[in-house]
């Protein structure tokens, strides 16, 4: 690995700390800067994970609809371990291990450091999460039950909760929106929060049959992993093995695999160590999740994502299978969750953390603009498609409805977003064109350096 820039502890300076009450404040010029950086790559990994599901959608509704099926189903792996596997398990299983693999160390970093380390700061991404979990869960909750639907059905609450955050950038970046840093940042550490509580839903509802033994032995490769990065030794011979062993043992206990890369993810350290001994491969002052981060996410967010949708994408359309799901108080839960359960939770979170802390937006936004990223959060794709397996069993026929409802309610949220964010794209552009003036010459935008000498960062959002 490459050596790279640490990222600085961000929030030591935020006016938030100091008693300011706006939200979407715009974020420090380090943060633009990282915020940026991630966002670049999860925009290119959306670009692909759509054509990836296009592809798959395209197959599936094809003479070669057979041959997409027979690949998907192809059994690798060996015998032992419960490791003999189809294709799109190994991707829901194994490839989706490294997406939350990335998103432990965010956790990590934002915790740590970031924009969740700060209690003001938090008050909003955490609370807009939270709603936007809570409220699609009890929409889609009320559709079922409405339509005198019930048992089975209801374990398909989870699948509206989630924001794949790749998808709903290559929506913005598909229409062109400049979208103002801090309602990025925001974006970014929403999502953040919302991958935390999709694991913690998995983990704890949609595990069946647990073995405590392998859990158990799964701590001690976790351990040894913990204890490498800890010191700084991060060679790849000895990490990758360990990882895996960790991953299989998970597996192998019930748990859903994709916990293992969570649980790797959180033990990578951010912040300095006292020492480190002298076989250590990186200097104590070393962020390792950053430098682990900068490097698995091109993988994440290029390959495991998008060969996750290839194969959980193949729905068929034609033929009947549309109508079909329309039909299903599950397929209509979901969609409903999406379009309308993920812009009241988020949007309405939001309005009542200002409501109730006397807060107001930054002078250059309107809860419009609030309205229309709370619709682009309704982009639910990866997680929703691993919950509606977990669900319903993958291949069953409310599976396959299911898919077409994430699809289908996550392509209408795209659209009502775009609308509503193309709508203020004039005013976005002139704040992009303030937020990236650089006058002097010196690298670092004006409006930042002004922040830092004047008015601060009197944000909570």
């Amino acid at each position: 690995m490459t050596d790279l820039p640490d990222r600085p502890d961000r929030g030591a300076d935020d006016a938030a700390e100091h008693g300011a009450t706006r939200l979407f404040h715009r974020p420090s010029w380090t943060e633009a800067q990282f915020v940026a950086d991630a966002l670049r790559t999860e925009t290119i990994g959306g670009a692909l994970l759509l054509l990836a599901a296009l592809a798959a959608v395209v197959l599936a509704n094809s003479p070669w609809s057979d041959a997409y099926a027979q690949l998907r189903d192809t059994e690798v792996g060996p015998s032992w371990g419960h490791l003999r596997l189809s294709l799109g398990h190994w991707a829901a299983d194994g490839l989706l291990a490294v997406f939350f693999f990335v998103a432990g160390l965010e956790l990590k970093r934002e915790f740590l450091v970031g924009e969740l380390r700060s209690r003001a700061k938090a008050a909003v991404p955490v609370v807009a999460a939270v709603g936007g979990v809570a409220v699609p869960a009890l929409v889609f909750t009320g559709v079922v039950l409405a339509s005198g639907t019930g048992g089975d059905a209801l374990r398909g609450w989870a699948i509206p909760t989630a924001t794949d955050i790749a998808f709903a950038l290559a929506v913005l970046a598909v229409i062109g929106s400049h979208l103002p840093s801090a309602l990025r940042s925001f974006l970014l550490t929403l999502a953040v929060v919302d991958d935390l509580i999709a694991i913690t839903i998995i983990a704890i509802f949609y595990t069946s049959d647990l073995s405590f033994g392998p859990l158990a032995l799964a701590l001690v490769p976790l351990a040894a992993f913990a204890a490498l990065v800890q010191r700084r030794i991060t060679h790849w011979w000895l990490l990758l093995p360990l990882a895996a062993a960790t991953w299989a043992l998970v597996h192998a206990s019930g748990v859903h695999a994709t916990v293992a890369g969570v649980l790797l993810g959180l033990v990578v350290p951010v912040k300095a160590r006292a020492s480190v001994p002298s076989i250590s491969t990186l200097d104590r002052r070393t962020d390792v999740a950053h430098r682990f981060e900068h490097t698995v996410r091109p993988l994440s967010a290029g390959v495991a994502v998008p060969v996750f949708a290839f194969f959980s994408s193949g729905v068929a359309v034609l033929g009947g299978g549309f109508v079909a799901a329309l039909t299903d108080p599950v397929a209509l839960g979901v969609v409903a969750g999406l379009v309308v359960g993920k812009v009241v939770g988020v949007l309405g979170a939001t309005w009542l953390v200002a409501r109730f802390t006397r807060a107001r937006l930054d002078d250059d936004l309107t809860w419009s603009d609030v309205a229309g990223l709370a619709t682009l959060t309704g982009v639910g794709f990866t997680v929703s498609l691993l919950v509606g397996e977990l669900a319903f069993g993958a291949g069953s026929d409310r599976d396959e409805h299911v898919k077409l409802a994430v699809l289908t309610g996550s392509l209408v949220a795209a659209l009502v977003a775009t609308v509503a964010l193309r709508m203020r794209n004039r005013v976005y552009r002139r704040i992009h064109e303030a937020e990236t003036r650089d006058d002097d010459g010196d690298g670092i935008p004006d409006v930042y350096q002004d922040d830092t000498a004047g008015r601060g960062r009197g944000a909570t959002g």
